[in-house]
């Protein structure tokens, strides 16, 4: 199993609406090298749910629920997207803020690639945030 992390500024959509839908389709995304992680994405993987621009913290687990396929919002075969689902709210959502303050996050994407909407997270690297967050 691998880990990710997605972002979306919660005015567009939030953990909330993610919550109420119970699933998404996570499409749209229209970066190299974010194409290259949903494409790497496998069911069964766990999500970091990120709030971007408003609250800029990490707030809830989700879970990849269909592997890429053609995203719908484009013609051009050369984008992908990815189903998630939403498995749980994070006790205690974790800021960037704070990672950026801990040395053990100092090479992760979130604090290395700020706009890259589709990342990479190390197995570390989760155990840590879910430690963080008491979960």
């Amino acid at each position: 199993m691998a880990y990710w992390l997605v972002k979306s500024e919660p005015s567009v959509y939030s953990w909330d609406t993610l919550v109420k839908e119970k699933e998404t389709c996570w499409s749209g995304v229209r970066n190299y090298a974010a194409r290259i992680n949903l494409r790497a994405m496998k069911k069964g993987d766990e999500v970091l749910y990120y709030h971007s621009n408003e609250g800029v913290e990490i707030v809830g687990i989700a879970k990849v629920v269909k592997e890429a396929y053609q995203d719908p919002t484009t013609d051009d075969d050369r984008w992908v997207a990815v189903d998630i689902k939403a498995v749980k709210k994070l006790k205690k959502p974790v800021s960037l803020d704070t990672l950026k303050k801990d040395k053990r996050f100092a090479n992760m994407d979130l604090v290395r690639l700020g706009r890259l909407s589709v990342q990479t997270v190390k197995p570390e690297e989760w155990e840590w945030v879910m430690k963080l967050a008491e979960t």
